[in-house]
């Protein structure tokens, strides 16, 4: 009697404890009657397409961010152009800033800084591109407005890229040209067959498309010998520059300052000017530089673009119009 009394009490402590086991000691084996379901059959052009994503490094907190193709261009054009620019030129800045990411992703020469991403967001070296908290921030109370706006414009084009011989282009676009774009070769040297001059004088309307900047001597001499050894500008200051060389567009091709020899790029970047159209006049003592149009020139104009919009023309034609010989291909 004593020994049944034994083997109950064992008995009731063991179901008291088994719900505290570990689970993966209570994994029950399924019955052998169950059979798992069988899958429905699912074609290759049913299956959802793999999303792509870029790698974009965020040069603030050095982290690379994961973005889908759709969250990257949206968030590209949101930081590249105006979002109350015509919704044509948005596409046109849609597909170019497409083209870019594409080719830049194909580099297979990664540089170091970028730790492996496919670029950053550091507008001086890459595509500038805002997150979407970024451009909440950026839009305020518009916010959803024109995240919407921008969100229809990416649908709309986001299969489409820019192409050369079959290959994504340089797509370079700047603010606004001196009435005119640049060929490349003429702003880094290199002929590209694509991307050459062409008129574009609505520019000449966009807002502070002529600007000054003014500089004393001891400015300006400080800022030429940091940046050149051995350079001499002599007693004659008001001839410390000679005559500019102008490129068709209005670039200054090359000018002399004291006993060197700069580019207008080289001037633009010591000076910090708009653009390399520019010229040079000495008055009330101080050298008073006088811009044309923003950015290098090269490529697309946002504000022609956006002009050529309101006039009627669609993205296509944009695009084909400031990069001659191109062709638009689908991905």
């Amino acid at each position: 009697m004593k020994k049944k009394f034994l083997l109950y009490g064992f008995l009731c402590l063991l179901l008291t404890l088994l719900p505290l086991l570990p689970a993966k000691w209570m994994k029950q084996q399924p019955k052998p009657e169950e059979k798992p379901e069988q899958a429905e059959e699912v074609t290759e052009t049913e299956m959802p397409a793999d999303e792509k994503y870029y790698h974009v490094l965020d040069t603030e907190t050095g982290e690379i961010l994961k973005v889908s193709v759709k969250e990257y261009l949206i968030g590209a054009v949101g930081a590249e152009m105006p979002v109350t620019f015509e919704e044509e030129a948005l596409k046109a800045q849609a597909v170019a800033a497409h083209t870019y990411a594409e080719r830049q992703a194909e580099l297979s020469d990664r540089r170091p800084e970028l730790k492996g991403a496919d670029f950053s967001d550091d507008a001086s070296q890459y595509q500038a591109f805002y997150t979407k908290d970024e451009l909440e921030r950026l839009y305020n109370d518009k916010f959803e407005e024109y995240y919407e706006k921008l969100e229809n414009i990416v649908d709309a084009v986001s299969d489409e890229i820019i192409v050369y011989q079959d290959k994504p282009i340089i797509a370079a676009f700047h603010a606004m040209s001196g009435g005119k774009t640049e060929a490349a070769k003429n702003v880094w040297g290199d002929e590209v067959a694509y991307l050459q001059s062409v008129e574009s004088k609505a520019d000449e309307e966009a807002p502070q498309f002529e600007q000054q900047v003014s500089y004393t001597p001891e400015q300006v001499k400080e800022m030429l010998t940091a940046s050149r050894d051995g350079l001499f500008l002599g007693t004659d200051i008001p001839h410390w520059f000679g005559e500019p060389e102008y490129s068709e567009a209005g670039t200054v091709m090359q000018i002399a300052a004291g006993t060197s020899i700069f580019t207008g790029q080289e001037l633009r970047n010591i000076f910090g000017l708009r653009s390399a159209v520019f010229s040079i006049e000495y008055e009330d003592e101080k050298f008073i530089f006088t811009t044309k149009g923003y950015g290098h020139d090269v490529g697309m104009s946002q504000y022609g673009a956006n002009a050529m919009a309101r006039e009627g023309a669609d993205y296509k034609k944009i695009l084909a119009y400031y990069y001659p010989e191109t062709e638009l291909k689908k991905i």
